[in-house]
């Protein structure tokens, strides 16, 4: 099972400020929006995986953006998930190799991870096979950060590099294993 990450960044390094706002992502909308590939990515998986965090702020956008797309968050502490008219919703617990064991087990082949802690204890038990970063350029100078604490090196092999014209860098990487 493939385990990919798409996300984007501040130029500094932060997925969200630290309430959670995310404001900084949609900039000043002076410029036409573009997905930088994220439908086609999103087309690609057979579900995405998300912390309990990470759904409780989609949760805030008040319409669900996923389609009926499967959607599987993980918690250790949720016990049922509401109603969500047309989504696919399942909840899961567990370690990440516990979660990522089960899901194999389903026969999902490639998984979108999203969720700064689910991304970071992901990528410490060497589960994240892929990193799609779209870099925006703005500096939010607090947050959560994307990367935390690891307990060896994790090398990335650089598989491309796309600069857009509104100031974005998006980089893929491939985990060395």
């Amino acid at each position: 099972m493939l385990v990919s990450v798409f996300i984007a960044i501040s130029l500094d390094g932060f997925i969200a400020r630290k309430d959670g706002d995310i404001d900084w992502l949609t900039g000043d909308d002076s410029e036409e929006s573009e997905d930088h590939g994220f439908g086609d990515f999103f087309n690609s998986v057979d579900a995405l995986l998300m912390g309990k965090n990470t759904f409780e702020k989609v949760l805030s956008f008040g319409q669900w953006p996923y389609g009926d797309k499967k959607v599987i968050v993980a918690s250790n502490s949720l016990k049922n998930l509401p109603e969500i008219k047309n989504a696919n919703l399942q909840l899961i617990n567990g370690s990440p190799g516990e979660i990522f064991t089960k899901l194999e087990k389903q026969g999902y082949k490639k998984i979108y991870l999203d969720g700064g802690n689910l991304i970071q204890s992901f990528l410490r038990d060497g589960l994240v096979d892929e990193l799609i970063i779209s870099i925006i350029p703005v500096l939010i100078g607090d947050g959560i950060p994307l990367f935390g604490e690891v307990n060896q090196d994790i090398k990335l092999k650089l598989v491309d590099t796309k600069s857009c014209n509104n100031g974005i860098v998006q980089t893929f990487y491939k985990v060395s294993k």
